[in-house]
């Protein structure tokens, strides 16, 4: 079955920065839309970023234009979440999502949801 695995969040400090990974099973990335959404407590879900695994499209939200990096390894079916400049509000639980691409695009997809989820991965911002 579909299964997606969210590692490598952590405590960091303002300005710091992380790499989280999404390590997919059970599917093909060639035929998704993944994606990075996030929520903090007391705030709604946001989608962070999303990335078409057929043609490289990504879409990211205005919030961490040019600090976030996402990309995908088809070969490792593995999506990452490179977070540059860190802030206190970016502290979130951030999940890894997949939709088939037939039913969405990048775009709709983080202003959404996705059909498949992983459990989480906390990510702190503190000094």
């Amino acid at each position: 079955q579909v299964q997606l695995v969210e590692s490598g969040g952590g405590l960091v400090q303002p300005g710091g920065s992380l790499r989280l990974s999404c390590d997919a099973s059970g599917f093909t990335l060639d035929y998704y839309v993944l994606g990075w959404f996030r929520q903090a407590p007391g705030k709604e879900r946001e989608g962070v970023s999303c990335i078409s695994s057929r043609d490289g499209s990504t879409y990211y939200a205005d919030s961490v234009k040019g600090r976030f990096t996402i990309s995908r390894d088809n070969a490792k079916n593995t999506v990452y979440l490179q977070m540059n400049s860190l802030k206190p509000e970016d502290t979130a639980v951030y999940y890894c999502a997949a939709t088939p691409r037939f039913y969405t695009t990048v775009q709709a997809m983080c202003l959404s949801s996705g059909r498949y989820w992983g459990q989480g991965t906390q990510v702190t911002v503190s000094s």
